[in-house]
């Protein structure tokens, strides 16, 4: 097992890059590794509900969709 942190400055104006991070370190806990995701600048915004809905990458689900699949995997989120 590892300890990876995943960081990110993408905002909404590039929904599938904002999302990136929150999709590779799903897929890096569900692995088993231990991942914490750093944002910031731009993409502390994603918290955000009104902006958290409102993102929609491609080829990936909603951002509304990925958000609480990172919260049940318990991965920590700085800002």
């Amino acid at each position: 097992m590892s300890r990876i942190l995943v960081k990110s400055a993408w905002g909404s104006d590039d929904p599938t890059k904002a999302c990136l991070p929150f999709v590779r370190a799903n897929s890096l806990a569900e692995a088993g590794h231990e991942v914490q995701i750093f944002l910031e600048s731009e993409a502390v915004g994603l918290l955000r509900e009104s902006l958290a809905s409102a993102v929609v990458p491609v080829g990936w689900p909603p951002f509304k969709d990925i958000l609480p699949k990172t919260v049940e995997l318990g991965i920590r989120i700085h800002l």
